[in-house]
């Protein structure tokens, strides 16, 4: 009721004082013209005078009557009042007590009135409203030298001039110099700036002035005008020189900006996967805004041989922007990672230009490196024969003719050597090439068929059952998991035998020409296979299960059977004699030395956190171990880093999922190392788990991806057998058939002496792996003793398992 009384008396002063304060906040004030700024002024204040007196008058302090009555007012019955009352006649029986029980019970559910203060009546016009705004707008776009401004003009209307005295004058000129913002340095303001003050700018700053003089004027011999306003003048400081701005002088030591600098580290390689990776360097004094990588094709280098022989159409040099990092990049360490296998260059001599610019638009670039543009090799005789061609028809099209002949005497006689479909589409080519007008677009069509065809000669049908095996797969999982009908669950389980029978097929006619064909290949090393017999006594066991109606136990072999069989692999041809082959097991064990250094890195700082709780510290005083953990955190993240830009299987959905999850890992180490940087232990050990844990993902996506895009070359884990496959155990490794489901105990870890289980041969990334889920409890046991908010007796406890285990 105080609210609603001072609201309704003073909201004419409130909405007077918001629109002065919001005139001078903005400069409107100052705008105004000198004849009418005192009537203006006074008229505001005797309307704030008035307001005041009519407020004050009208208001009045709430009394306790009006309160309670207010209140018995929103009650059914008044039952405050009737409280107070006194029987008249009859006196004070039962029935009034009863009366008077009700009335406090009406009185208990008594709740506090909600404010109104009515105003919406009173100021139809919303002009309190209105005030408020402009305070806000003010507030956000105006300033205080507005306001001084908007001060110092009122004064001057009142005060009265001496005789002989100079009347009061402002700044006739003020002035900013404001460096390029990818300096990260702040605006000076020239006025601020003392006497004979050196003014030392970055090249490239631009030095703006606002004159309010009539007739001042800005000299200056630093660099270009960007600005011709008289009143407003600005420039760009190139060089060093001088400015003078009514007789006041400013010396100008313009600070060069370096060119920046960028090198190429080795010449670009070629992942197996026809990928492009190329390292650099680049540094600049105020950090490095942009880098490409261009690609021009060295004409002077190239075979002039057979298609080859005719002018090229001119094309475009190929720019490939290099990854920055976020942050700082005065100092810039990256690798490109392109895939170039389709570009009409591949294969062909290009030179390889680094360019970076900065801030200024300076450009620093590399020497040309002269190589052969990496792109994939293909190793089938007809696959390498339509790569040919399409290199022919992209370097020019006046090769249609030749490609048309080529065409046709690779498709003479097709029988048991061209499939029909494949047939077909050649020769549907060859009519386009025979064709009067070859148009561009056509062409790239064209070329985008070849292409496509020779990938399917080159990898065959192997990708294709795979991907069928795959299918039937899921569809069976999918229908475990809904609880489908024995009979569509035996119809799925026929469609998913049919699958991995012709899988198994190809896997040995692909095998054939490495003597290999009485079993695929796991690895492609010498007497490590599966045979048919344990694929079929595991499909034989999930039956088995299925038919028991044991569904859950069903869907756990299945899940295992999966990942064996996208780990069966298959040699390569005769590239990897020549060293092609894809070292699959390279990147893993980069992966798995990193996993253990970061584990390494999480243990010892938790035994850091342990000795500063144990001698009564708050974490994080020991900043010097700290920093040193922080800095290997550093190393262990960079070293990820370079490691992903060495992996294969790009555009694969397992390539992409390991990727997005050492994407990860690497966010979770550098969040840890700002924490170990902060003095920050628990943190830095919840980050630690999360890239762990995102590292082990990233592992077990890159083992599945290996596996099925058929990487040679896996070495055998210490310890191995002859003949026993990685990631198996001795007992299964032994040739014999698959026997039975492997025995789990109730946490779901495999029992001791159940060893016949397939895995895919790295521990660190196995779903059931007994000693990863040992890795994962260790790592929460870890998490929930370093937060502090836990009780002490819990963080007590977890810390004597830690002693112990």
């Amino acid at each position: 009721m105080a609210w609603e009384r001072a609201a309704r008396a003073f909201w004419p002063l409130t909405t007077l004082l918001f629109f002065g304060i919001a005139a001078l906040w903005l400069g409107a004030v100052a705008a105004l013209p000198q004849v009418l700024l005192p009537w203006l002024a006074g008229l505001w204040l005797l309307a704030v005078v008035i307001a005041a007196v009519r407020g004050g008058w009208r208001f009045r302090r709430v009394r306790r009557a009006e309160a309670l009555a207010r209140l018995d007012r929103t009650l059914p019955g008044r039952p405050l009042t009737a409280l107070s009352d006194r029987a008249a006649i009859g006196g004070e029986g039962p029935l009034w007590q009863a009366h008077l029980a009700q009335m406090r019970d009406a009185a208990l559910a008594a709740r506090a009135v909600r404010p109104d203060a009515d105003l919406a009546r009173r100021d139809p016009f919303a002009l309190r409203l209105a005030g408020l705004v402009a305070l806000v707008m003010a507030l956000i776009f105006g300033g205080a030298g507005q306001m001084g401004l908007g001060l110092r003009a009122l004064a001057a209307t009142m005060a009265t001039p001496q005789p002989g005295a100079a009347p009061p004058q402002g700044p006739v000129w003020e002035g900013w110099a404001e460096p390029p913002a990818y300096t990260r340095r702040p605006t000076l303001y020239l006025n601020a700036l003392e006497e004979g003050q050196v003014l030392d700018l970055p090249q490239g700053s631009t030095v703006s002035f606002r004159l309010y003089a009539q007739g001042a004027e800005v000299t200056q011999d630093i660099g270009p005008v960007t600005s011709d306003d008289p009143t407003a003048p600005a420039f760009r400081a190139d060089r060093s020189g001088s400015i003078d701005v009514q007789g006041r002088r400013f010396a100008v030591t313009v600070q060069p900006d370096a060119v920046p600098v960028i090198r190429a580290g080795a010449a670009p390689t070629r992942r197996a996967d026809g990928r492009m990776i190329q390292d650099y360097q680049a540094g600049d004094d105020h950090g490095v805004i942009s880098a490409q990588a261009v690609i021009a094709l060295d004409l002077d280098a190239v075979d002039r041989r057979f298609g080859l022989t005719v002018a090229p159409e001119p094309r475009d040099p190929v720019a490939l922007d290099l990854p920055l990092p976020r942050g700082d990049r005065r100092d810039v360490q990256g690798q490109l990672a392109e895939d170039l296998s389709r570009h009409p260059w591949a294969n062909l001599p290009v030179t390889v230009t680094l360019r970076a610019v900065d801030g200024i638009d300076q450009a620093g670039q590399s020497d040309p490196m002269a190589l052969p543009l990496p792109g994939r090799r293909f190793f089938d005789p007809f696959a390498a024969t339509l790569i040919e061609l399409r290199r022919d028809l992209l370097w020019s099209r006046q090769n249609a003719g030749r490609s048309a002949e080529i065409l046709r005497a690779v498709t003479w006689q097709p029988e048991a050597f061209v499939e029909d479909d494949l047939y077909a589409e050649l020769r549907a080519a060859v009519r386009l090439l025979d064709g009067d007008d070859l148009t561009p677009e056509a062409r790239d069509r064209l070329a985008e068929a070849l292409w496509e065809a020779a990938i399917l000669l080159e990898d065959g049908g192997l990708s294709d059952a795979l991907e069928r095996m795959r299918a039937a797969r899921e569809r069976l999982s999918e229908a475990i998991r809904n609880g489908a009908s024995p009979d569509e669950v035996q119809r799925l389980m026929d469609e998913l035998r049919e699958a991995t029978d012709a899988y198994t097929d190809m896997l040995a006619q692909e095998s054939q020409p490495q003597d290999q064909a009485d079993s695929p290949d796991r690895g492609g090393q010498q007497g490590q296979t599966i045979t048919a017999d344990q694929i079929q006594e595991m499909m034989d066991e999930i039956q088995r299960l299925m038919n028991e109606g044991r569904m859950a136990e069903a869907e756990a072999l299945l899940d295992q059977f999966n990942r064996m069989m996208e780990n069966l692999q298959v040699q390569q041809s005769q590239g990897q004699g020549e060293g092609e082959g894809r070292q699959g097991s390279q990147p893993m064990n980069r992966l798995a030395d990193t996993l253990r250094e970061q584990q390494e890195l999480s243990d010892e700082a938790f035994r850091d956190m342990q000795r500063q709780f144990g001698q009564g510290q708050q974490p994080g005083n020991e900043g010097q171990d700290g920093g040193s953990m922080a800095d290997r955190q550093r190393a262990l993240r960079e070293e990820l880093g370079q490691q992903q830009g060495l992996m294969p299987g790009q555009g694969s959905p397992e390539g992409d999922a390991a990727r997005r999850q050492l994407d990860e890992a690497g966010r979770a180490m550098e969040d840890a190392e700002q924490a170990l940087r902060d003095g920050d232990m628990a943190g830095a050990m919840q980050r630690q788990a999360d890239a762990i844990q995102s590292m082990r993902e990233g592992m077990r996506a890159l083992g599945d991806m290996m596996a099925q895009e058929g990487q040679e070359g896996q070495q055998a884990g210490e310890g191995q057998q002859p003949g026993q496959q990685p990631g198996q155990s001795a007992q299964g490794s032994q040739g014999q058939p698959y026997q039975g489901r492997p025995q789990l105990d109730p946490l779901g870890r495999e029992s001791m002496g159940g060893g016949n289980v397939i895995t895919n041969g790295d521990p660190l990334a196995e779903g059931l792996d007994p000693a990863r889920r040992a890795r994962d409890l260790l790592d929460e046991i870890r998490r929930r003793s370093g937060q502090p908010d836990r009780p002490q007796d819990e963080r007590d406890y977890l810390g004597r398992l830690l002693d112990r285990f």
